[in-house]
């Protein structure tokens, strides 16, 4: 049987915290919701996360600054970044720091699931 890859979502959005995880889960992935980076780097199963889907705008410690503290780690994690604040200079900028893709709220099911086979693969 095929190891389910786990992916974790963080966004302080609880809505999106609570239903992305459940699409994820439907594309065939183990998925968990976390409502900051600080309550994800404090988690048993950080080292565990295949993939990030991690807002950028959050209260406290933002999105790019959880990617910049697990590149300090040395753990490089695939990301996919989502946000309802952006414009194609953020998905530009999130690229060239390492992200796979960066979606805009509010993004297709289909774009979503392209962007976890792509941050899949790579990592």
């Amino acid at each position: 049987m095929k190891k389910m890859a786990y992916v974790a979502v963080v966004d302080d959005d609880e809505s999106v915290r609570e239903s992305l995880p459940d699409l994820l889960r439907e594309f065939g992935y183990e998925a968990r919701g976390f409502s900051s980076a600080e309550e994800f780097l404090e988690a048993d199963k950080v080292r565990q996360a295949e993939c990030l889907v991690l807002d950028i705008a959050m209260p406290g410690m933002s999105g790019f600054d959880l990617q910049r503290e697990l590149n300090r780690r040395e753990r490089k994690v695939p990301t996919v970044f989502i946000t309802a604040h952006g414009d194609e200079a953020i998905r530009l900028r999130v690229r060239r720091h390492g992200a796979v893709d960066c979606l805009l709220k509010p993004f297709s099911d289909t774009a979503l699931f392209e962007a976890m086979k792509a941050a899949l693969k790579q990592g």
